[in-house]
């Protein structure tokens, strides 16, 4: 007797999630490492996204790119991604779709308490291996801020900081501007 699980559907899983992802109605949610989860930044993380956006829109428009939380892809694993900041060309960003790591300029994430471990590890290792140029970590919980560069299958081979709230942090070009950590 044949049971379901003998029988091939044909049904690629890593498609069939990031699907079910896409074409969800309402909240941001992503796939880290398989685990679908709801993003529901708090007030004081808002806040946090808004400080960064703010010290960096006026640079962003220079480069002729945008700067927002669209979804990012991860192909060829269980990973679909909806940073806090992703900086793109202004013309990848009108296709409508999904993005990969290496189309940014700089991804931010800021931590909260609990995605901290995830943005931490997780997401710098999966952000480095699918070619991120720049990786600025704002972390709430112990108060710094990391910029990791130089994307590799390995990590980041790069990193400057952690910088206590309060250090100015230097995004290298093309952005060529300091970031104030004070109001973080």
């Amino acid at each position: 007797m044949s049971t379901a699980h003998d029988y091939d559907w044909g049904i690629d899983p890593e498609h069939a999630l990031k699907y079910a992802i896409q074409h969800h109605a309402g909240d941001r949610t992503e796939v880290v490492e398989g685990v679908i989860e709801n993003v529901t930044p708090s007030w004081d993380h808002e806040r946090a996204a808004k400080l960064v956006r703010r010290q960096i829109e006026s640079r962003v428009d220079e480069l002729g790119c945008v700067e927002g939380s669209g979804n990012l892809d991860l192909p060829g694993s269980s990973n679909w991604y909806v940073p806090d900041i992703a900086v793109v060309p202004e013309e990848l960003a009108r296709g409508g779709g999904s993005l990969i790591p290496d189309q940014t300029l700089l991804i931010v994430e800021i931590t909260s308490e609990s995605n901290a471990e995830t943005d931490r590890v997780v997401k710098r290792k999966r952000y480095a291996e699918y070619g991120a140029p720049l990786y600025l970590l704002v972390d709430r919980l112990d108060k710094t801020v990391t910029l990791f560069s130089g994307p590799g299958r390995l990590g980041y081979t790069g990193v400057d900081g952690p910088h206590a709230f309060g250090t100015p942090v230097r995004l290298p070009e093309p952005f060529g501007i300091e970031v104030d950590t004070s109001g973080l």
